[in-house]
């Protein structure tokens, strides 16, 4: 995989997408499939030095003014092996960027995974339920 034009048609074809627009492709991730657990995730394409092609994974875990971010940013420094917190208009997010040149599918799919688990974790965790 190479282009985002390949990456949103796999991703369109394997998961369930909420919304599309040019560039972002919000899809509903499902933890179990006996599970009513799931995560809105945001894949979108990025372009760095407007020559290069980057997929950002990202997905809110709540409001920033809601939670302690010292003790959120704390958490996360000690339990999240991918991605990192930032705040995006008034939402915390757990994000991951990655290279779309030479992409192997498992490095999308695998910090997908892994993004999801952690927010679901601290949404758990930080927020007291799962609202997003």
């Amino acid at each position: 995989m190479a282009t985002w034009d390949e990456l949103a048609e796999y991703v369109r074809t394997e998961y369930d997408i909420v919304s599309e627009t040019a560039g972002e492709i919000r899809l509903l991730y499902t933890f179990d499939e006996d599970s009513d657990r799931t995560q809105v995730m945001i894949v979108a394409r990025e372009e760095l030095d407007q020559k290069y092609e980057w997929v950002q994974i990202a997905t809110p875990i709540g409001l920033a003014r809601n939670v302690d971010l010292h003790a959120l940013l704390q958490a996360i420094g000690h339990t999240t092996i991918s991605g990192g917190a930032a705040i995006i208009g008034e939402h915390v997010v757990i994000r991951h960027s990655l290279p779309l040149i030479n992409l192997d599918i498992h490095e999308f799919t695998d910090p997908l995974t892994l993004i999801a688990g952690a927010a679901d974790e601290l949404e758990s965790e930080f927020f007291g339920g799962d609202d997003y």
